[in-house]
């Protein structure tokens, strides 16, 4: 066993990176109400969640449409426009995630996330993503967190076990998922709070 975590597995959105539908649907639609309505009842983030799943983009949006046909023209700009729903990182995760590569800390990902939409964002960011070694990407493996199933892959694929790692996420049930396979597991609130517990960890001086 070790005597504590040798590399630290990020979850990406609303860790990593700001996710934030209403970006580009508030700049196209104008109305605060009608936004706040569209993204609550129409372009739910449950909705969403089917392509984290594996669900293609093409059929979650025609099942959508056909219910919200009103709403058709905004659903079918979900998916080419989804780059602009992550606008950026949040505060101080660029220096932080520089900080762990330049330490020479392992770094990882699980990600709940569109199989087609992560190649453009991920190639988009890849002056971040190269510094990590591997990346699970939910809806290439149509497995989600909190699933167990997804954890014991990752740790598989990146040949490292539980107590090796500590994984970042702002979701507790995500949080618990991984505790449960073994997994050490920090819940994320902000890159200061993180640092502060990476050097407690020892993964930082």
């Amino acid at each position: 066993m070790t005597s504590g975590p040798v590399a630290v597995v990020f979850d990406v959105g609303n860790v990593l990176y700001d996710w934030d539908p209403r970006v580009p649907y508030g700049r196209l639609i104008k109305d605060d109400r009608a936004l706040d309505a569209f993204l609550r009842d129409v372009a739910t983030r449950e909705w969403h969640f089917q392509h984290d799943a594996g669900r293609p983009f093409a059929e979650t949006s025609a099942e959508l449409s056909a219910q919200y046909p009103d709403h058709a023209d905004m659903i079918a700009l979900w998916g080419p426009q989804f780059h602009e729903q992550i606008p950026h990182m949040l505060p101080g995760m660029q220096a932080l995630v520089e900080e762990l590569d330049a330490a020479g800390v392992p770094l990882y990902a699980i990600t709940n996330f569109s199989g087609e939409f992560w190649p453009p964002f991920r190639d988009r960011e890849a002056a971040i993503f190269d510094r990590f070694r591997s990346i699970v990407v939910s809806g290439d493996e149509k497995l989600t967190k909190p699933d167990a199933a997804i954890y014991h892959l990752a740790l598989e694929r990146f040949g490292l076990r539980g107590d090796e790692v500590v994984f970042v996420d702002d979701r507790d049930e995500n949080v618990v998922g991984a505790t449960d396979v073994g997994m050490g597991a920090l819940l994320f609130t902000d890159a200061a709070t993180l640092r502060a517990d990476l050097v407690r960890l020892g993964l930082l001086a």
